[in-house]
């Protein structure tokens, strides 16, 4: 059975066929903003990142 993301608001949908995979990562501060680490090989790709509304943990 394929996993879907769906959100409505803005007609965005995703099937397994098109995701490579899935990142979780805690987003860190970085000066006055902040960041989520992701392999070099990334770059350049279109990402979506879901933010939850559990906190993640930091370590610093």
């Amino acid at each position: 059975m394929g996993r879907k993301i769906e959100v409505n608001q803005n007609g965005l949908c995703l099937t397994d066929s098109e995701i490579e995979g899935f990142l979780e990562r805690t987003v860190t501060p970085i000066g006055t903003s902040a960041k989520a680490d992701i392999p070099k090989r990334y770059l350049g790709r279109r990402v979506y990142i879901i933010i939850t509304k559990e906190a993640g943990t930091h370590k610093e």
